[in-house]
């Protein structure tokens, strides 16, 4: 920037956005003094490196404007996990269900893990019954990401994301 430029001449580019051409480094200073704007230096590995004429204050607050921007908008995905069993109450499938539906609806993925406990194990079909409830509950928000499947040898799992 400025007096930091340390080249013979440099290719500038004015306030405005035009190409000057390539000019020696102290006539470019010149310039950008004339104009009380700051030379900087924007592409230093060309050959003749550029510079531009422009308000470096204003540029830098513009770039962290931006950036502080995108990380507001930028809402991270998370999987959000209920555990549930085969023999789950009504009422307490009826619970897990709202909450399914508002980390939904909050942008977050949502993991169910049906776990079988001793012998539950060999009724596979009760697990499937369940998660097959899941789904009907949810379907008009949600959609599973994959077929339901086993996660080891007790864990039954699927995974909903929205519509």
């Amino acid at each position: 920037m400025n007096d930091q430029v340390r080249v013979p001449e440099v290719r500038l580019i004015d306030a405005d956005g035009t190409q000057v051409g390539i000019v020696p480094t102290e006539k470019a200073l010149e310039i950008a003094e004339g104009s009380e704007l700051d030379l900087v230096e924007v592409a230093p590995n060309a050959k003749p490196p550029v510079c531009r004429v422009m308000d470096y204050g204003k540029f830098r607050y513009e770039l962290q404007k931006k950036e502080k921007d995108s990380r507001k908008r930028g809402h991270s995905v998370q999987i959000k996990k209920i555990r549930v069993s085969p023999k789950i109450d009504d009422h307490d499938f009826k619970t897990k269900v709202r909450s399914i539906r508002s980390f939904i609806e909050d942008g977050d993925k949502v993991k169910i893990t049906l776990m079988f406990k001793g012998r539950m194990i060999t009724h596979k079909e009760l697990g499937v019954e369940v998660m097959n409830r899941f789904v009907e509950e949810v379907k008009d928000i949600a959609k599973l990401e994959g077929p339901i499947g086993m996660e080891g040898h007790r864990n039954m799992v699927m995974t909903f994301q929205k519509k």
